[in-house]
Parts: C-alpha cells; sequence; structure tokens
C-alpha cells in the first residue's frame, strides 16, 4: 500500500467512527430528563440483587456451586 492510499485509508476510517460516535447523541426534552435519573438507567447491579447473589453464593456454599466459591463449605478442598 502507497503512503497515500494509506493516509486516505486513515483519514476514511477516522470521518466514520466520528460519525458514528455524532450520530448516536441526542437531545433530550426537559420533561424527559426526569427518567435518566431513574435507579433502572445506572449501569451495575442494584444493591439488592448484590445481596441475593451473596446470599446464593453462602447457600451454595456447601455443595460447590455459587458465584466464585471453588470449595465446599466444610472447609475442606
Amino acid at each position: 500500500m502507497l503512503p497515500s492510499e494509506k493516509g486516505k485509508c486513515t483519514t476514511a476510517i477516522l470521518l466514520l467512527l466520528a460519525v458514528l460516535i455524532l450520530g448516536s447523541c441526542t437531545a433530550v426534552k426537559p420533561y424527559q430528563r426526569a427518567y435518566l435519573n431513574d435507579a433502572a438507567m445506572q449501569p451495575g447491579k442494584l444493591p439488592i440483587e448484590k445481596f441475593e447473589e451473596n446470599a446464593q453464593a453462602y447457600r451454595e456454599g456447601a455443595s460447590g456451586g455459587g458465584t466464585g466459591k471453588s470449595s465446599g463449605g466444610c472447609g475442606c478442598n
């Protein structure tokens, strides 16, 4: 590939990325802004989901199941 072709290719890729990024922006009406701060819109798990997952991990620890527990609940490996 010639240097001029490489520069054109890089420019085209950057232009495409810029169009995709700017195309995803949108205007939010004032009455819609209340929903952006809703708990369902926040990333991550809700505190109750974290608690339930932790409780399930302890409950299933004796049988080897759960989320990240590698040994049994009896202390043996």
